[in-house]
């Protein structure tokens, strides 16, 4: 029997590449199994990843590490058993493909396999849309959330990791929708602000210094990516919720502010304890006592998802705040996480 899971890193270049990467070399499991790390197929050359991140240079045998040219042929070499993708959406729907056929796991970073259901994949404009071998890849997917589909990623071929965004509103929302307790009729908001590495590497008009800076501006106004994510896992209609993403003029971090109304009026003790029992097994998740509020100042850098209520005196409105870090929560971490799932290990081992 096989005792050491070889993971493979696609996108290492990147933000959450860096993290994911960082993580993977700490991680408890497989110390002395570094992960194979892959560049574009048409270059030919390797290159140093302390060149690329030298904030990763350690004296545990980091700086011999290199980035290399990607080959189906490398991957089975090296006995690769876990592919991660942290590459472009169009990047990913052409790889999982391949690596589902080369026999690989594969955890998908991007938001290339996470919807279901074709109205929401709509906004992605995918190519293959539709195609037989994308219906075949999407039945396959699972939607990578551990806090919701524990089970189902523990054999699940490809994880799709969720949105940022998405996890900060889902999470603060679904012990409370399952239930029942929302009143949808009156509607949930959602005003959700991010950090600039949410946006990516690759720098654009509005995520340069000169205009991010001291400014707060929205985006994707009724039509973010990640809206069809909070659609499908809270099971409700998009006239149901408004979502509205900011950018902060900060690194990083997402601060989500929730505005609900109970159909019936609630105490806090009530919503406290649908939270604790909704999350009792849930490591990555850390609730605060009713009446105080998470700030991203407490998550970022760490994998927890911080939630935490204010009920008003009429027991019918509640504001909920949710904050993580959407370089680890929101990306490379709930990645390990999910990898912690499928092979049985503690899910917040390397994490905390």
């Amino acid at each position: 029997m096989k005792k050491t899971v070889q993971t493979a890193v696609m996108g290492v270049t990147g933000y959450a590449g860096m993290e994911l990467a960082r993580l993977l070399l700490h991680h408890p499991q497989l110390k002395g199994v570094p992960p194979l790390f892959l560049g574009r197929a048409e270059t030919a050359d390797t290159t140093a990843l302390t060149e690329i991140h030298p904030q990763l240079m350690d004296n545990n045998g980091s700086r011999g590490l290199k980035v290399e040219p990607f080959s189906w042929q490398l991957l089975k070499d090296r006995g690769v058993d876990v592919l991660f993708l942290a590459t472009p959406h169009e990047h990913s729907r052409e790889m999982a493909a391949e690596a589902l056929e080369h026999g690989l796991r594969v955890i998908d970073l991007s938001g290339a396999w996470r919807l279901h259901h074709a109205r929401n994949r709509a906004v992605y404009k995918f190519e293959d849309e539709g195609s037989a071998t994308a219906v075949s890849v999407q039945a396959k997917s699972v939607y990578g959330m551990p806090e919701l589909h524990r089970n189902e990623i523990k054999d699940a071929e490809l994880i799709a990791n969720p949105g940022c965004y998405a996890t900060s509103v889902i999470l603060a929302l679904k012990p409370l929708v399952a239930q029942g307790w929302i009143d949808l009729d009156r509607g949930i908001i959602s005003d959700s602000k991010s950090g600039v590495s949410g946006a990516g590497k690759a720098p654009s008009a509005k995520t340069h210094f000169m205009y991010a800076a001291d400014n707060l501006s929205a985006y994707g106004v009724f039509g973010h990516r990640h809206t069809g994510e909070l659609l499908e896992q809270l099971e409700i209609h998009s006239e149901q919720i408004i979502f509205t993403p900011h950018l902060l003029p900060i690194p990083r971090g997402i601060l989500s502010t929730i505005y609900v109304s109970f159909r019936e009026a609630k105490t806090s003790v009530e919503i406290e304890s649908c939270y604790r029992e909704f999350y009792k097994d849930s490591p990555m998740v850390r609730l605060f006592p009713a009446g105080q509020l998470p700030q991203i100042q407490y998550s970022v850098h760490t994998n927890y998802c911080d939630i935490g209520f204010h009920l008003a005196s009429d027991g019918r409105r509640c504001i909920i705040v949710s904050c993580l870090d959407n370089l680890l929560k929101g990306a490379a971490g709930q990645a390990v996480q999910n990898l912690n799932v499928m092979y049985g290990w503690s899910e917040s081992e390397g994490l905390e």
